[in-house]
Order: structure tokens, then C-alpha cells, then sequence
């Protein structure tokens, strides 16, 4: 090694020695701001009120703001499709490279899911609680956690380095990825030129347990939309006509059955798994059933390797119905029954073929004539992450020396579906999906927590590949 090679070495050691000191040095303020973002209850959904989402946004904007890092931090809405409606606020921050560094986007989202049923709380939703070593609250892992990642790792580059660094950088902090991400393609368009980057880095995703980091290479798409199915012109007494009229329930539980094999796998023709995945790590039922909180003599659906099942293969599944609640329930026979069907759509098949599938199948499997109505379709294309380039090699290495675990490649059965968006106008960028989730973070659901070493290991990797980008050049 010269004495070049040796002074460069050197220095470099030092700056990961004064990054990693940042990152816990603010660990204490980050999760203090994590806590702040968490107590605003940023749900996009249409029928939540959307001040929520734009203080969101601003207060996101501030955090950015106060790095010191960015030349230009706004918050901006973009239209939904051809229309005049706007989405939700997102936020954007861009610092230009320098000296032939390469320039990375890092985008999370700061909109969350609905609370759902706070009986089902331990905690209050929006209040922030520390128990043991998590913190429990709605988006206090999906996705603030992702926010807040990027925060802190930016502040740490800023402490180790200075503000002068060369990397470039921009931050898109999305609104509405709890919502569909409507008006994600148009934001992307509007500002292509401030969002273009080498390397993407999505952090919403999560890890194989609290010790084990994860890169996720593959996504599966989805497919949801709602269905109607109506047998009666107006509903009808149950001991006058039952027996003889098919009321809508007994035709809709007809037709959701015709949806699974004996075994729980997927049986609608057209709906395709994934044929040429690598077999995936070994996960015990055991392990699996703590994780997926079966309940005891409840046994584990379809064929195959469990996590095959999850990454690999399509899923179809009733997320919502809209019928009389017990409480007021009458005799009557059912005209209509609506519920919402959410499909999950393998790697290697589009969400559109997925649809053309289920929509086929439905209408030709309904019971008694029923009459079957689809509307308020989203779809999302599927996703294989591309790990050969230097930005994986770069970000697994920053992982396993974060983590000190060997990162490992996964699979994940949910869905980002802006990814492939992200593809379509960054067609060279190289995409990173990471994340500070793990089995036990619950998002979406009641008493979701995000824990804390597994967040302070998230910041690390991400502040030390920041910093060994700085140092490379393109």
C-alpha cells in the first residue's frame, strides 16, 4: 500500500469512527422526533381528515430543513391521474453532487394506516410509548421509522464529514403510500430532474428478526378492488322467502369458496407463482406460527416451502365486508353484499393479467345467476430488485458491518408497487429496498411498535454507505 493508499485509509476509518459516535450520539433526538411525527395521526384515506397529512408533511419538512444538508427542502402535491384532484403533500429535498460523487435518493413515506379498533390498543394509538426495547404507536415503523432513518443517518453524515460533503442527495418523503400512492407517477414526472438519482433507496421494508438485516430483492404486486354481489331487487323476509329466494350472503360465501383449494392454496386460473425462485432459507412452522400468531389447532395454508408461500405465490384474500353488523341484523334476506378482495400477484406476472384472472373467474363461477359487480380497482406491478451492481454489494456490506450479522437477500409478500414507477423513469438507477421492521413490528395492525436496536442498526448501515458513497467516485 503507498503512502497515498495508506492516508486515504486512514481517513476513512476515522470518518466511519466519528459516524458511527453521530449515530448514537442522536439516537436519543431521533427517537424524540420519531415520537413527534408518531403523535400527528397522518392517515391519507379519503375519509380522514387530510390537515393531519399536510402537518405531517411540514413537520417532516422542518427535520430536513434543520440538517443543514439539502439546497432546497418543499412540500409539493402532484394530481391524481388525468384530474384535477391533488394528492397528498409530499415532501422533497435535493443537494446536488459534487466531484463526480454519485447521487442517492432516499424516499420513505410519512402517511399511515387507520388506527383500526382502539380496544384492540394496549397503548393509545397516537401516543408514543416506550415498553421493554420498542416503541409502540400507529407509523411508529411503518414508515416514520423510515423517515426518521434517513433523518438521522443525513444528520450524522453532516456531523462526521461537515455540510460540504460531495455526495448528492434527495429526499421524497411520500403521503399517501398507505392510500395507493395516486398521484405517485405524476409527482415522479413533475419533478423527474430533482428526484434523479444512482441509487434509490426505499426504507420500508423489514429484516429477518431483531439481529439479522435483510435486502429485500423480491415484492409481490397486488390487486384489490371491491365486489358486489346483488340476487334480490330489495331485500325480503327470511321465513317468507328463504329456502327458496339465494339471498346475496349465501351466493357471495358460494363464490369467495370457489377462490381456494381444499388445502388453502389459490385456485383461480391465470393467477401465477413464481417458477423460477430459488428456494428460499428454511423457516420452521414452528417459528412461523409464533410470527403469524396462529392460535393452537389452527394450521398453516397452501403447498410448499412456508416462505415460498409468501414470496413466491399469489394469495387472494377478504379484507373488508360491508353487511349488517350482528348487532343489527334482521331477518331479512340480503339483496347485496359488497366486500373488498386484495390479491397478491407473484413476481414475473402483471397486475393487470392478475385482474383480467380474478375478474374472469368471478363472473363465472357466481351462484343462482347472481348478478356481479367490480368496481374501485387498484393494481400494482410486482417487483425483482436487481443485486449484481456495486449499490447492493456496497449496501449489504454497510449492513453487515451496522448489524454485525451478515446481511442476507429476502423476499417480501407484501407489495410497494411504486417501485416499478421508480423503474419506468429511473431506468439505470440501481434500487435498494431496505427497511427497520421485523416479525414482531405488527404494521398495520393493532399495537404496531418498531424496536429501538433494530433502528439504531438501520440508521448505522444507512449513515455508513452515505459516507462510503461520498467517497466513490461514478
Amino acid at each position: 500500500m503507498t503512502n497515498a493508499e495508506q492516508t486515504r485509509s486512514t481517513e476513512s476509518t476515522a470518518a466511519e469512527e466519528r459516524v458511527r459516535s453521530a449515530v448514537d450520539g442522536g439516537m436519543p433526538s431521533a427517537i424524540a422526533d420519531l415520537g413527534t411525527l408518531v403523535r400527528i395521526p397522518s392517515v391519507s384515506w379519503s375519509a380522514f381528515d387530510p390537515a393531519n397529512v399536510a402537518a405531517s408533511a411540514a413537520a417532516v419538512a422542518g427535520l430536513l430543513e434543520a440538517t443543514g444538508a439539502f439546497e432546497s427542502v418543499t412540500v409539493k402535491q402532484a394530481p391524481i391521474g388525468d384530474g384535477a384532484e391533488l394528492g397528498q403533500p409530499a415532501v422533497l429535498a435535493t443537494r446536488a453532487a459534487r466531484n463526480g460523487r454519485p447521487t442517492v435518493l432516499l424516499y420513505a413515506h410519512h402517511d399511515v394506516q387507520p388506527q383500526g379498533d382502539d380496544a384492540q390498543w394496549e397503548t393509545s394509538p397516537f401516543e408514543p410509548t416506550v415498553r421493554g426495547d420498542r416503541l409502540y404507536g400507529r407509523g411508529a415503523a411503518d414508515d416514520k421509522a423510515g423517515v426518521m432513518a434517513h433523518v438521522a443517518s443525513v444528520r450524522a453524515l453532516v456531523e462526521a464529514l461537515g455540510p460540504d460533503f460531495d455526495l448528492g442527495l434527495a429526499v421524497f418523503i411520500e403521503g399517501e403510500e398507505e392510500f395507493g400512492s395516486r398521484s405517485f407517477a405524476n409527482f415522479l414526472e413533475q419533478n423527474k430532474e430533482s428526484l434523479a438519482a444512482d441509487v434509490i433507496v426505499v426504507a420500508d421494508s423489514d429484516n429477518v428478526d431483531i439481529d439479522t438485516p435483510a435486502l429485500t430483492v423480491s415484492l409481490r404486486g397486488n390487486v384489490t378492488f371491491r365486489l358486489t354481489v346483488s340476487t334480490l331487487a330489495h331485500a325480503s323476509h327470511s321465513g317468507m322467502f328463504g329456502g327458496a329466494a339465494p339471498d346475496a350472503m349465501l351466493a357471495l360465501v358460494k363464490l369467495l369458496a370457489t377462490l381456494h383449494d381444499e388445502n388453502g392454496s389459490v385456485a383461480v386460473d391465470g393467477l401465477t407463482e413464481r417458477a423460477d425462485a430459488a428456494e428460499p432459507p428454511a423457516l420452521s412452522e414452528g417459528q412461523f406460527r409464533e410470527e403469524a400468531a396462529l392460535l393452537d389447532g389452527v394450521t398453516p395454508i397452501g403447498t410448499g416451502a412456508i416462505l415460498s408461500r409468501m414470496w413466491s405465490k399469489p394469495t387472494v384474500t377478504v379484507t373488508g365486508i360491508d353487511a349488517p353488523s350482528v348487532a343489527n341484523a334482521s331477518n331479512t334476506l340480503l339483496p347485496s353484499v359488497s366486500v373488498r378482495i386484495s390479491a397478491r400477484v407473484a413476481p414475473g406476472q402483471s397486475a393487470a393479467d392478475a385482474y383480467t384472472a380474478l375478474e374472469r373467474h368471478l363472473r363465472a363461477n357466481a351462484p343462482f345467476g347472481a348478478h356481479i359487480a367490480i368496481d374501485d380497482v387498484d393494481t400494482g406491478d410486482p417487483f425483482l430488485v436487481d443485486t449484481s451492481g456495486w449499490a447492493a454489494t456496497e449496501a449489504k456490506q454497510a449492513m453487515t458491518d451496522a448489524w454485525g450479522a451478515e446481511a442476507v437477500e429476502t423476499g417480501v409478500g407484501g407489495s410497494i408497487p411504486f417501485i416499478a414507477d421508480l423503474v419506468r423513469e429511473f431506468p439505470e438507477a440501481q434500487i435498494l429496498v431496505t427497511g427497520v421492521e421485523d416479525p414482531d413490528t405488527r404494521a398495520h395492525s393493532p399495537n404496531e411498535s418498531l424496536h429501538l436496536g433494530v433502528f439504531r442498526r438501520a440508521v448505522l448501515a444507512e449513515a455508513l454507505l452515505l459516507a462510503r458513497l461520498d467517497r466513490r467516485s461514478e
